[in-house]
């Protein structure tokens, strides 16, 4: 039993962290995907990292053509568009929900967080990381922080849009600018500025998207009958 417990833990472990390889983009949107060279580099055998490209494929993340291969889903506009209008949705409801009285410790997180944003250092993982804390601080701020779970799960094609666009911009300032322009309106009881400015910063990405796919269109999928071509696609040197 402890085996099989161990075994398991493994499988997961394989499993989250090829799907982070394609959330971060480190495994680039239409790249090939080999079974041999992914346990080589991972250290495992091929079954957990197949096991894990199953996984991945439910989620639309991962593509197998059969007599082709398995590759890295492009990102899909429209899936795009389906989580941000989940996240949009569940977001701007959570801000109906602030109370009258904030949490002094969850404000006192989010201010932290919203100092570290302001790093000249700050590295663009590092900065969607902080971004992913904000906007789950701000739902715990209503009492809904556990939702934020349902809504990371749902928006893999979304994050990777995001990502996208976080380099494709010199600096990721702009972003926190909007953060903090949420924040102070939450802290001022604002709801109806804080919902603009909400709507607003979370639908940056569709412009992103149209600016990133007139240069690359190689990463992003034109169709449901998009198959690919057995090669690796370079996203960025």
């Amino acid at each position: 039993m402890a085996q099989s417990n161990r075994d398991r833990t493994s499988r997961r472990a394989i499993y989250l962290k090829l799907r982070q390889m394609v959330l971060t983009l480190e495994l680039a949107p239409g790249a090939a995907l080999s079974e041999n060279e992914l346990a080589a580099s991972l250290g495992v055998s091929r079954t957990p990292v197949r096991e894990s490209l199953i996984l991945l494929s439910q989620e639309g993340l991962v593509q197998v053509f059969p007599k082709i291969g398995s590759f890295v889903s492009r990102v899909d506009p429209a899936q795009v568009a389906d989580a941000q209008f989940l996240r949009e949705a569940v977001e701007l409801a959570s801000l109906d929900d602030l109370p009258a009285e904030l949490d002094p410790e969850v404000d006192s997180e989010l201010r932290d967080n919203l100092a570290r944003q302001q790093r000249a250092d700050l590295g663009l993982e590092e900065f969607f990381d902080l971004d992913e804390a904000f906007h789950q601080g701000l739902m715990r701020l209503s009492g809904h922080g556990n939702v934020w779970t349902n809504v990371a799960a749902a928006k893999g094609h979304l994050d990777r849009a995001r990502r996208l666009g976080l380099h494709e911009n010199v600096s990721p300032a702009v972003f926190a600018i909007q953060h903090r322009e949420i924040y102070d309106a939450v802290v001022a009881g604002d709801v109806p500025l804080a919902r603009a400015a909400m709507r607003t910063h979370l639908r940056a990405v569709f412009s992103d998207i149209e600016r990133i796919r007139a240069h690359s269109p190689e990463l992003f999928a034109s169709g449901p009958s998009t198959v690919p071509v057995r090669r690796n696609v370079v996203v960025w040197e």
